[in-house]
């Protein structure tokens, strides 16, 4: 019969004898090909950021990161999918603003981003755009803005959705400039950009990726990014912050996510993989040729902005009594 002592002993042997090789299971991270789950269709912003980014890390990392487009219910299928899988560094999560707005547009809160899932790093950040119809009477967003207040609530825009990122820095935007818009809420982009282009809606606001071949063509203008600094596909058109609204920004930005427990070894492997893709020329340009910049930073940087982004949002959806579609 083995001693309480020595079964003390054993065990204290046996948890010794595991932790080496949990150490190394991580050391040794990925040993098989990893999920990066995106929330919305193949072929948009989200998607070509995560296919960018899943790229660099399977060059990297030598294992293949495959991208699982899981769309619906505004992205939430996405994140409880990765929420609920297991926290072994093997199903990562592609997320965008919405990560930070769900937890306030859906009753009952469908899930606590800060708690379920752990920032690995950002990476990126699309810009927000108020585009018009080519023939537009506002060539620039301070008309816009004057035609606004001259007849209040009488100019509609549109957006991807009631709770898209897009509409939301619309709504950021009406409020910081003191004006009323309509919003006329597509199901999606593209629907949005025909009908702007067909002069239904005369103002768009949209992620720049998604017009910029419209502007391109001379069919959109856009009147102002929604950003501190110019984009790189826009060069001469005006931020938000010199037509008057200095500090104020909406860009579209894309994190890599894991679940709450995976452990801190594999996080900060990732992490570290992470700002070494970003800093590779070729994945700055395919963000660039996407309409985008990389942000590289630390893990607290993101944590922080989701924090920021979740109450920001949080007052939006109350204020203005926004509701998914």
């Amino acid at each position: 019969m083995i001693s309480s002592l020595s079964r003390r002993q054993t065990l204290a042997l046996l948890g010794a004898a595991a932790l080496p090789l949990a150490g190394r299971a991580q050391a040794s991270y990925p040993e098989h090909p990893v999920n990066l789950v995106v929330g919305y269709s193949a072929g948009g912003a989200v998607d070509a950021v995560a296919r960018t980014l899943g790229a660099a890390l399977s060059r990297s990392m030598g294992q293949t990161f495959i991208i699982d487009n899981k769309p619906g219910a505004g992205t939430n299928i996405a994140v409880r999918y990765v929420i609920d899988a297991k926290p072994d560094g093997y199903t990562l999560l592609m997320a965008a603003n919405a990560l930070a707005a769900n937890m306030a547009l859906y009753k009952p809160q469908p899930f606590d981003a800060e708690k379920d899932l752990v920032p690995v790093a950002l990476v990126g950040r699309v810009p927000v755009v108020i585009a018009a119809n080519a023939s537009a009477p506002y060539g620039n967003i301070k008309q816009l803005i004057a035609a606004a207040k001259a007849k209040p609530n009488s100019i509609a825009f549109a957006s991807p959705g009631n709770g898209s990122t897009p509409h939301m820095a619309a709504e950021l935007f009406t409020r910081a400039a003191g004006i009323d818009l309509m919003h006329v809420p597509y199901k999606g982009g593209a629907q949005a950009i025909t009908d702007v282009i067909g002069g239904q809606v005369p103002l768009l606001a949209m992620n720049a990726l998604e017009v910029k071949p419209q502007v391109a063509s001379g069919k959109l203008k856009v009147l102002a990014v929604l950003t501190a600094q110019r984009s790189p596909i826009f060069p001469d058109v005006p931020t938000i912050a010199e037509s008057g609204f200095k500090g104020f920004e909406a860009s579209v930005w894309y994190a890599l996510m894991a679940p709450a427990k995976t452990p801190a070894a594999i996080v900060d492997k990732l992490h570290a993989q992470v700002q070494k893709a970003l800093a590779a020329p070729e994945v700055r340009e395919r963000m660039t040729a996407v309409g985008g910049e990389v942000l590289p930073g630390s893990r607290q940087q993101m944590a922080t902005l989701l924090h920021d982004e979740r109450v920001r949002y949080a007052n939006l959806v109350r204020d203005a009594h926004i509701t998914p579609d």
